[in-house]
């Protein structure tokens, strides 16, 4: 079983640090877990944030958007999860590009942390960007600092750094004629695009870490299927991090809300039962 050992949360994203040796030993910069909350569960990939090995546990941070995040969400301290399975995916490509850009946005703010850290120990100068709607909602910015050469901020309603979001930010600075070699997003699919969007007239190399729906993690079901370059990619053994310049990312929203109506039921039943109950 995978102890739930500490447990956080900012608005609707919740950490969660789990005992998981096995894991925490293999594990590098952009793999992911699956993990399930209780055997009828969904399985959830999600990228995990940071790890150490010394105490075998793993860190995530899950946002709450369905019943099975919810389940997560309403765990605590001395629970133990169903399943951890992992690490999966491919390590993140690290090596001296240069100048790295790197932009998360929600959950993604966690989830960028050790891309961030793995470019700076490889001698890249680091500028993490970093969106939220209000800057109540950021976390993790310790972390970030301590690996980053600089971090920016974007809110929604201009309550910290910039008013907008991570794309604007990075269109400042292309436009002011700061040099970036490589860029790496992790957040919303909508932020992916839009990030993916503002590198495209620089040819800036842009990796995106795609979270479509998922199953077994891997290979074997075809869920987690798209398009990228106009061939059929999955995203659990061929990603999680693909050229942001060539995702059909018109086909990738249609696959990831065709059960949204769904899961807005489903999860808002669910949560007004928890807090009646």
């Amino acid at each position: 079983m995978y102890e739930l050992v500490e447990k956080g949360e900012v608005f609707n994203v919740h950490e969660m640090v789990i005992k998981a040796p096995e894991i925490a030993h293999s594990i590098k910069a952009g793999q992911f877990v699956i993990v399930m909350g209780s055997e009828y569960s969904e399985r959830i990939p999600i990228t995990v944030s940071d790890w150490s090995a010394d105490t075998g546990t793993i860190t995530i941070y899950v946002l709450e958007v369905g019943i099975s995040t919810l389940e997560l969400a309403w765990m605590r301290v001395g629970d133990s999860l169903y399943a951890v399975t992992g690490p999966l995916g491919n390590p993140s490509e690290i090596k001296n590009f240069g100048t790295v850009v790197l932009g998360g946005g929600c959950y993604g703010i966690g989830a960028i942390y050790p891309i961030a850290k793995a470019c700076k120990e490889a001698g890249n100068k680091v500028i993490t960007v970093i969106e939220a709607r209000y800057s109540s909602m950021f976390y993790h910015e310790k972390e970030l600092h301590a690996v980053s050469d600089q971090v920016l901020y974007a809110t929604s309603d201009g309550s910290r750094g910039k008013k907008g979001k991570v794309e604007d930010i990075i269109t400042e600075m292309l436009e002011n004629g700061v040099k970036i070699d490589q860029a790496f997003f992790i957040g919303c699919t909508q932020m992916l695009e839009r990030c993916s969007e503002a590198t495209r007239p620089y040819a800036i190399p842009t990796k995106v870490a795609l979270n479509s729906i998922m199953l077994d993690g891997t290979g074997m079901c075809g869920a987690c299927r798209m398009s990228v370059g106009g061939e059929t990619k999955f995203a659990c053994v061929d990603g999680p991090e693909f050229d942001g310049h060539k995702v059909d990312w018109k086909e990738l929203n249609q696959r990831k809300s065709a059960y949204t109506e769904q899961e807005t039921v489903v999860y808002q039943f669910y949560s007004n039962k928890q807090r009646t109950s």
